[in-house]
């Protein structure tokens, strides 16, 4: 497999989540890399926050792994039950079928880089903690946790 050229896998701004779910990510810049490079098993993107940015609205997955490593900066990592600090050369883990929501805040004044690698289970589920939404891979949709439309 030839070298992925970082400087040229296009940067994706913002997320899929509909309004106004959408706004705390709106700046969350990611290339996705695994995709640039063929992979279809498991995804790896390299993401950026700016100040203020979340990962994600926070969620767990029914059948994904999820792993981030931190290349840069400093970003706060929001569970059910505790917030951690990650700082650059830090990581952590989040097994599949967890119900530990978690997302990323970058609560400093720096942007801060991160790598997250995780499967793409066909049919994974991904719930939002703390918010009435979920998006199955399958399709991609995101519906109310009742299952009917947003």
């Amino acid at each position: 497999m030839p070298k992925i050229d970082v400087a040229i896998v296009p940067v994706r701004t913002g997320s899929t989540y509909p309004a106004p779910y959408d706004e705390p990510c709106r700046e969350r810049m990611r290339q996705r890399l695994g995709e640039a490079g063929g992979l279809t098993a498991f995804g790896a993107n390299l993401t950026q926050l700016p100040p203020g940015g979340w990962s994600s609205q926070r969620h767990w997955h029914s059948h994904e792994d999820e792993f981030v490593y931190v290349l840069r900066g400093e970003l706060v990592l929001i569970e059910d039950e505790r917030e951690v600090t990650l700082r650059a050369g830090d990581c952590a883990a989040f097994p599949g079928n967890s119900g530990d929501g978690h997302h990323l805040v970058n609560r400093s004044a720096e942007i801060a880089t991160y790598l997250e690698v995780g499967s793409r289970h066909p049919d994974d589920l991904t719930t939002c903690s703390d918010i009435d939404l979920m998006s199955a891979n399958r399709d991609g949709r995101f519906m109310r946790k009742d299952g009917s439309a947003v």
